[in-house]
């Protein structure tokens, strides 16, 4: 599992192989990344700053309490809080920018398909597919959102389950998102993508966790988000290669080759 693990955290960092070949096209896939940090950055920077009243708001019961327990109480539940916004961040940040750079990503994904060899003959989907992936994004993200909010109430051990939770569930569901052109390019049913999700359970959730804890980084969601498209079609031809008979992918250029599992 471990293995598997630091596999999936490598194949983000292949994705970063294709500024070696194609940096152009991943330049542009900045520029949808910025635009939707700008909207974010907007609404979080003023919920950061008013997390103190906040805090406040939310625990009125420790209002008569002694110092140093208030303000210790207070000030975990305004982690909380941030975590939870982060969290639903990351998640509205991916739907707006796959949405707003879908020409862009489109392009990027058509690329390392291609460099990989044997590319699908459709597109990936259309921009209303996108749309309303978007949209199934945004709600999963409110839902891991609630439940890192009920998870941080949890006396002595919230503040830290609950940031945890919070990235490895929207790490996955990152990760799930990502690779969905590449399988929607394929027509592959519910069913058999499901199979494919818990045959490589560690490898996803691996690439999902890094690509999450790259974008809590200051500017990391811009400079990240090229690379994780690329990366998240590098895992979906990891994981389609480790079907049974399924041929294994040829190189990408810039991109080193993963090994697959001992006795695959």
């Amino acid at each position: 599992m471990i293995r598997e693990f630091s596999i999936g955290v490598r194949t983000l960092l292949r994705g970063f192989g294709l500024w070696r070949t194609r940096p152009g096209l991943m330049a542009l896939g900045l520029v949808p990344a910025v635009i939707a940090v700008l909207i974010l950055a907007a609404a979080i920077v003023p919920l950061v700053i008013g997390t103190p009243s906040i805090s406040s708001w939310l625990t009125p019961f420790a209002d008569r309490w002694d110092e140093p327990w208030r303000g210790l109480l207070r000030t975990v539940v305004g982690l909380v809080v941030v975590a939870a916004a982060l969290a639903l961040a990351s998640s509205v940040f991916s739907a707006l920018t796959l949405t707003i750079g879908d020409p862009f990503y489109q392009r990027v994904w058509h690329a390392v398909e291609v460099d990989l060899g044997d590319p699908p003959p459709s597109d990936g989907g259309s921009f209303w597919t996108t749309v309303g992936e978007g949209l199934r994004l945004v709600v999963l993200g409110i839902l891991i959102a609630l439940l890192v909010l009920l998870l941080g109430l949890i006396p002595a051990v919230g503040g830290f389950v609950a940031p945890v939770t919070g990235v490895v569930l929207t790490g996955r569901l990152l990760a799930r998102e990502l690779t969905g052109r590449a399988f929607d390019a394929r027509d592959l049913s519910p069913a058999d993508r499901a199979a494919l999700f818990a045959g490589s359970r560690a490898r996803v959730l691996g690439f999902g966790v890094a690509t999450q804890l790259c974008f809590l980084i200051p500017g990391g969601a811009v400079a990240v988000m090229p690379a994780a498209v690329a990366g998240s079609t590098v895992l979906a031809r990891d994981m389609l290669a480790r079907r049974p008979s399924a041929p294994a992918p040829a190189g990408v250029p810039g991109m080193p080759q993963t090994p697959g599992p001992r006795g695959s």
